[in-house]
């Protein structure tokens, strides 16, 4: 284990362009359920009920989905940052993070540090509401809580429109700034750190495989086996925290010794 600590810490130092790519691996060891996995969200509701098309055509559907959107951002608002948010949060601060893709919608990489222009969201967030039909924001704790006082699905005080979480439901176009510019990132970056996903949702997870075919190198750190393995060049099977937060001190170390560039 400590090898492998050793040898990321090494590519990061000697690295030009860092991207790191992060699931929910990461955000399940701050206490937020992770969809897929057992106990998590598609456990209790079936996920094809919350379909973007349904949820624009049908009131009911949409009151559905704010009962469900409003259990989920329960364990959102109050969770806080973890050894592995902070340790990425703390790359930039070192100079050595390109950009941070993120499967999350939890908003929790802002609390550890991270900057919100080194950080592409490419399911939206959890902590922001969008009218679709103006485009306005709204502040999440704002809009939830009307919904609860009123048990009725929200509507824009500017225009009328339909109010909906941040996020990408299932059928919803993925943001095209955000997705455009992480492939770019991924293409050309020459170490890309994968860091508690499973890398089964597309688009996102083609992403270590455009990487790879850029020249990167690739590194995975994840609990369990990921759609990916076969190409890593180095493979951490751990919880995401724990190892992140080795990396860094294994990191600042060898930044130590070398001195300034």
């Amino acid at each position: 284990m400590q090898e492998n600590i050793e040898r990321v810490a090494e590519w990061i130092v000697g690295a030009k362009k860092v991207v790191v790519f992060v699931g929910a691996g990461v955000s399940t060891e701050s206490g937020i359920p992770d969809f897929r996995s057992p106990g998590g969200v598609w456990d209790k509701y079936d996920p094809e009920d919350f379909e973007f098309g349904k949820f624009l055509s049908s009131e009911k559907a949409r009151l559905n989905y704010w009962r469900m959107a409003t259990e989920m951002y329960d364990s959102i608002k109050n969770a806080l940052p973890n050894a592995g948010h902070l340790a990425i949060a703390e790359l930039e601060k070192m100079g050595k993070l390109d950009c941070l893709i993120t499967q999350n919608i939890d908003g929790l990489h802002f609390k550890a540090g991270n900057s919100r222009e080194l950080v592409l969201e490419l399911h939206g967030t959890a902590v922001y509401v969008m009218c679709l039909g103006c485009g306005k924001k709204y502040e999440r704790d704002e809009i939830q809580a009307h919904f609860l006082k009123e048990e009725r699905a929200p509507r824009c005080e500017a225009c009328g429109g339909i109010l909906k979480p941040a996020t990408i439901s299932f059928g919803q176009a993925m943001p095209e700034m955000e997705t455009a510019e992480a492939y770019r990132r991924s293409g050309s970056c020459d170490l890309f750190i994968v860091v508690g996903s499973s890398l089964v949702v597309h688009p996102a997870a083609a992403m270590p495989v455009v990487a790879k075919r850029g020249g990167a190198k690739l590194v995975i750190i994840n609990r369990d086996e990921t759609a990916a393995d076969n190409i890593a060049d180095l493979v951490v099977r751990d919880q995401a925290g724990t190892t992140m937060a080795a990396v860094l001190i294994q990191t600042k170390r060898l930044m130590a010794k070398r001195g300034p560039f």
